[in-house]
Parts: C-alpha cells; structure tokens; sequence
C-alpha cells in the first residue's frame, strides 16, 4: 500500500516568502521567512535586509514544528499549559516552538507543507504568515503550475 503525499512546489514556496515578505514591509518590521515542505525540509527562505540573526533558525524552526505536527505553532502553548510534565519536558524537543508565526500548508485535509515567520512580535509574525496562507486560500494549485 502506498500513501500520496502532496508537497509545496518551489514555484508556490517562492511566492509565498514574497507574500509574507510584503506584509512585513506594510507592517514595518524585517522579519525571516521559511516555507519547507511537508517532510519538514526546508524550500524556501528569506532573511529581509535588518531582521534579526536569531530568528533565522527560529523561522525555519516555525516551519519545521507546523509541519511535523500539522498545527499552527501558536496552538501548542494550550495543549500544554495545564500538563506539568509535557510542559516541563516536551519543551526540550529538538526544534519545536511553542509560540505563534508558524502554519501548516494544507490542501483539504493533507499536509503539503509549513510556512514560518520571525522577527517581529509573535502577532505580527502570524499576519505574514496569514498574508502567504492567502494564496492559496484564494487559488486553486495545481501539479502542472510546477
């Protein structure tokens, strides 16, 4: 048995970045933008002129986590808050964060991929990634767009 899995073509990943990207400059921050694909690799990246060092890895690592669980990196903090144990310990996994600015890339009901945004406050990294999530809201893709 097989399972098909669908993934965010480059093509897709690039506007995506440019998408979120234009929210940041309409928002006035520099932030860092990571697109992977659904196996959490990454695509797509951008560092705009003045974002932050630091959240280089924690954008990428936005992506990472919203695909390698299927939920927006925001939603983990509630999961978690009133269970001391996974609280204190899941904390520690590698490459999970438990705050906003990081989305899942769904088509229906399947995981193409994850888009991630750091840089500015946790609220303004969720409208860039919400400005990207957009286009696909708003279009049909296809395979043959590449």
């Amino acid at each position: 048995m097989f399972l098909e899995k669908l993934s965010v073509s480059n093509r897709l990943a690039t506007q995506m970045v440019n998408e979120a990207k234009k929210k940041a400059e309409q928002l006035g921050i520099h932030v860092n933008i990571a697109v992977v694909d659904s196996g959490g690799h990454l695509l797509a990246f951008e560092r705009m002129d003045h974002a932050p060092i630091l959240s280089i890895e924690i954008a990428q690592n936005k992506a990472y986590t919203a695909a390698a669980f299927g939920i927006p990196t925001h939603e983990w903090y509630p999961l978690i808050e009133h269970t001391p144990q996974l609280k204190a310990g899941i904390v520690h996994t590698s490459r999970l964060v438990i705050f906003g600015g990081g989305y899942p890339i769904q088509i229906g009901n399947k995981l193409a991929g994850a888009i991630g945004v750091s840089g500015g406050t946790e609220e303004e990294d969720q409208l860039c990634c919400e400005a990207a999530l957009r286009l696909i809201e708003n279009s049909v893709y296809t395979s043959k767009e590449g």
